[in-house]
């Protein structure tokens, strides 16, 4: 049995939420609201949350934000709505959420999503904590590195997007990279995942040159900065390591 969170301001969805996942022997706590969910995990952190974006207060995605920001994000989340983007829903496997279910929820989805954060909350728990490695000073990426705070890192941000999402292999092929990419990927995520290694490939062998790269890929300028910005490509750090 496991202690579930459900966040959503509508009663319909919050009772039938309830009453599945109570059948599954889960004990489930309800919250109409941000502060209310706010008011729950301060009371102890759940096994799982299943989190509405859209809501009156305050949406979802500001929610896990407080979260990550405050290191409360220590259970999984599984977002829901009925009306987000898939920008929405990248935008929180980004921040740290672990799945995400478009309304209506089909009963399957919803168990299985379930069963799969769990299961990954259980790993998580499972997990030994291993040491930090000594840090040579004379490396100065490595001290960089070493001077972020990692204290305050939540233990699900980020965790694998869902549905095998960015699932991208690189493989080498005498002096070029090649890549791989799976096919279980829903098709809209598979083109951008696609899209992402198409122009990383190009920024990297140009040595990051934005006047190339839209030579070669037939892009205008304006359109190719958009089009990097939208799938998170830093042409700045890849023109680094072509160097």
């Amino acid at each position: 049995m496991a202690n579930i969170l459900v966040v959503d301001d509508e009663m319909g969805i919050r009772e039938l939420l309830s009453e599945i996942l109570g059948d599954e022997g889960h004990a489930i706590t309800l919250a109409e609201n941000a502060q209310q969910a706010r008011e729950a995990r301060a009371a102890g952190a759940p096994d799982l949350v299943l989190l509405d974006i859209w809501m009156p207060d305050t949406d979802g995605v500001t929610l896990l934000k407080e979260w990550q920001r405050d290191g409360l994000l220590t259970m999984p989340v599984i977002m829901m709505s009925g009306h987000a983007t898939i920008d929405t829903a990248v935008e929180a496997t980004r921040i740290g959420a672990l799945n995400f279910l478009e309304k209506p929820i089909a009963l399957q989805k919803l168990l299985k999503a379930v069963q799969q954060g769990l299961s990954r909350a259980q790993e998580v728990a499972r997990a030994p904590l291993v040491p930090p490695r000594p840090i040579a000073p004379s490396v100065p990426s490595m001290q960089s590195a070493a001077a972020e705070p990692v204290s305050a890192a939540p233990m699900f941000a980020p965790p694998p997007p869902p549905n095998g999402a960015r699932v991208v292999h690189a493989i080498s092929h005498g002096e070029g990279t090649g890549y791989t990419l799976s096919f279980d990927l829903p098709l809209r995520e598979a083109r951008d995942a696609f899209e992402r290694m198409y122009f990383e490939h190009h920024l990297g062998r140009e040595g990051g040159s934005m006047t190339r790269v839209a030579e070669k890929t037939g892009l205008e300028r304006t359109h190719l900065y958009r089009k990097l910005k939208q799938l998170g490509v830093e042409p700045g750090k890849l023109a680094k390591k072509g160097q």
